[in-house]
């Protein structure tokens, strides 16, 4: 019962990582990294039926000779894998030398050969650490493993009555467990040195077919061989969370640090407006004209001035607004765009204001603008951009010669929508500087 289950303990642990492989291709998460997590290996290396961790031997003199192996790994995360291995070889010892001892052997079995058919065994294999903990990817990686397994051989014994089969020439299924070091080195993509040294543990004492020391048997396999990495994207075993975590924060810092910079920018500028908007529309006596247009300074309170700051006889009379006229002002509330956030007027606006002032100092009609905003940001910060916004416009007509005391701007800021603020179309229309001429 024990050998036939440990004989289908190599078909259900491939039938395991089978169904596992399966499972993985219906569950890949879309918004994580595509990694490479199957891979198979070959390799080929020395085996010999000792143990350099300690323990005593059958034979004073072990021999060296080919082994050869394959695997299949799955990489569960960048430092854990699973790894179903098999190998076969020929093991080899004889009496030829004394022990360190001095002691020699004379009796008993002389030599033995063995037939390592197989030593399948699953295994736990852990990647120590990334060489450069600061690069994402690197191209060596040391590892441990450990496992179970089974192994099957035959073993053929030499005495003095001569060379025989040892228990009838039959294969013997035993348990192994075997543990292991080694190295990896990424050629490319795709394929990967593999360097490695296991010790095989024997749960039993025939494996050199002879019982002398009451010590179960060990032997040993150093290889090299080749990793070949299977399906898309890069290998996880060679992938650096850490450092990989580490260059994500670095760049959110660099990116807060970005818009820190943008914002104190902001900050400067709109100082810097406010300054220039200041300058802009002093008037030192309160005319209604800014000090760097009035051509006459210090006029008397009350003093009704023209464009350029002077004074001059008001006359009454009628005024007449006709269609042409609002056509004009109309096309210029069309066309009037400012800086986001700003009261700066962009320069395509300039040619239909420039109509509008025009208009004003020909007919010298009075004009109101009323400025307003949508509900998106805070109530007072909406107030003061919707009367900068109208001052501005103010400010620029009467640059073109129009007549200051005859411009009412005002700012209304959020409290008079002609559309709902909870569209974008909505809150477009009411972004916007009335003009109102009479």
């Amino acid at each position: 019962m024990k050998q036939k289950l440990f004989k289908s303990l190599p078909v259900a642990l491939a039938a395991l990582l089978i169904g596992g492989s399966a499972m993985a291709q219906d569950s890949t998460p879309v918004s994580r990294p595509e990694f490479s997590t199957w891979s198979i290996g070959v390799n080929a290396g020395i085996l010999s039926p000792i143990s350099p961790l300690g323990g005593s031997n059958d034979f004073t003199n072990w021999k060296s000779s080919l082994g050869y192996g394959l695997y299949i790994k799955k990489q569960i995360t960048p430092y854990f894998s699973l790894r179903l291995d098999g190998i076969r070889g020929k093991l080899k010892g004889d009496n030829s030398e004394a022990y360190k001892s001095g002691v020699t052997i004379s009796d008993g079995n002389s030599a033995f050969k063995t037939d390592l058919s197989y030593a399948a065994s699953l295994n736990a294999q852990v990647n120590l650490f990334n060489i450069d903990m600061f690069r994402k990817e690197d191209a060596v990686q040391l590892y441990v493993s450990g496992g179970a397994g089974l192994a099957g051989y035959k073993p053929t014994v030499t005495s003095a009555a001569g060379t025989s089969d040892y228990a009838g020439g039959k294969t013997i299924s035993e348990l192994i467990i075997p543990v292991g070091l080694g190295a990896k080195f990424k050629l490319n993509e795709k394929v990967n040195l593999d360097l490695g040294w296991s010790v095989y543990f024997v749960d039993g004492d025939n494996l050199d077919g002879t019982y002398r020391n009451n010590n179960k048997d060990k032997f040993n396999y150093a290889h090299a061989g080749l990793e070949f990495a299977l399906g898309k994207g890069k290998q996880l075993a060679f992938h650096n969370p850490v450092a990989a975590t580490y260059d994500e924060a670095l760049a959110a810092k660099q990116t807060a640090d970005a818009l820190k910079g943008d914002l104190d920018q902001q900050k400067a500028d709109n100082v810097k407006l406010r300054a220039e908007m200041n300058d802009l529309l002093k008037d030192s006596d309160g005319d209604g004209v800014a000090d760097r247009l009035d051509k006459c300074p210090n006029t008397p309170a009350g003093t009704v001035v023209d464009g350029s700051g002077c004074p001059f006889a008001v006359v009454k009379e009628k005024v007449i607004i006709t269609e042409a006229d609002r056509k004009v002002v109309a096309e210029a509330i069309k066309d009037l765009e400012f800086d986001l956030n700003k009261a700066t007027i962009r320069p395509k606006s300039y040619t239909t204001l420039n109509r509008v002032a025009a208009l004003l100092v020909e007919k010298n009609f009075s004009l109101k603008l009323a400025g307003h905003t949508d509900s998106t940001g805070p109530a007072a910060l909406n107030m003061r951009l919707s009367k900068e916004r109208a001052e501005s416009v103010k400010a620029y007509l009467v640059s073109q010669g129009a007549n200051a005391s005859r411009i009412e701007a005002t700012g209304y800021g959020k409290d008079q929508p002609i559309a709902s603020n909870k569209t974008a179309a909505g809150r477009q229309k009411n972004r916007r500087v009335e003009f109102t001429l009479y």
